[in-house]
């Protein structure tokens, strides 16, 4: 009877060290993650600074504005915490890679070797997707569509957009673009769970095509161009998933389902 309770004790004992273990581990990742934008947002701030950051983000609009015009400020603290916001946004996107590198760390011991394989090279790839996504979103679609929507103002209008706004409408493309371009991931992920077969996702291609441009239709602005930009990259980018979905399943099978494939063959 007495020795009861000393067994209890070191079962809940050695239930419990593991667990804060990993509350530890998860807390010093997170503060490298935490250090590492702040060192990013302390060399942003020093150069080129929070108000150049802005600059450079309202170049495509600048560009394309009347002469003379320029982007506002309606609130007196805007011109002090909308660069702050952009200056925070790039420095958190500068260490992106030393974030999901400090997440991938922390779980990476848990799983089995055919887990690393299908989980790292997604991360990677999804990461380097939504930059290029919001790259191209940033040098080819935001001059298109300044250069269309001011194209249609009224020549007695005198355009002078509001800083707050603007960074609205830039965070908005940027997320839909950088989601846009996620849809190779989606689609190999979908088919690597089982969800639905590579067969199902060629025979969805008519509908996703529809899919598509409904959705550039309700995230972009109401111009052709923005939604064309788009709507196109997903339907290719939906393609290069199914192509990729292939050859991703065969080469990150568990030892078990590719003993399984060589019997059923």
């Amino acid at each position: 009877m007495s020795d009861s309770p000393n067994k209890s004790d070191d079962e809940l004992a050695g239930t419990e060290q593991p667990f804060v273990q990993h509350l530890l581990e998860l807390r010093d990742r997170l503060v490298k993650a935490i250090i590492a934008i702040g060192v990013a947002a302390a060399v942003l701030a020093l150069y080129p600074g929070p108000g150049e950051l802005y600059d450079l983000l309202a170049m495509p609009l600048v560009a394309n504005l009347p002469k003379g015009a320029t982007l506002i400020a309606t609130s007196v603290i805007s011109p002090f915490m909308v660069p702050l916001k952009i200056l925070l946004m790039a420095a958190f996107l500068i260490a992106l890679p030393v974030v999901l590198y400090q997440s991938w760390a922390f779980i990476a011991p848990g799983l089995y070797s055919h887990e690393k394989k299908l989980v790292m090279p997604l991360v990677v790839s999804s990461t380097l997707l939504f930059f290029v996504g919001v790259a191209f979103c940033y040098f080819f679609v935001f001059g298109q569509v300044f250069k269309f929507i001011q194209g249609f103002a009224p020549k007695s209008i005198t355009a002078a957009p509001d800083i707050e706004a603007y960074l609205s409408f830039v965070l908005t493309m940027f997320l839909a673009f950088g989601l846009a371009f996620e849809v190779p991931i989606a689609v190999i992920v979908l088919a690597r769970m089982g969800v639905v077969s590579v067969d199902k996702l060629k025979e969805f291609r008519g509908y996703f095509v529809v899919l598509a441009f409904i959705v550039a239709a309700i995230v972009t602005p109401p111009d052709v161009v923005s939604q064309l930009a788009l709507a196109i990259p997903m339907i290719l980018l939906y393609e290069a998933g199914i192509w990729a979905a292939q050859i991703f399943i065969r080469h990150t099978q568990a030892p078990e389902e590719a003993e399984g494939g060589e019997k059923a063959s």
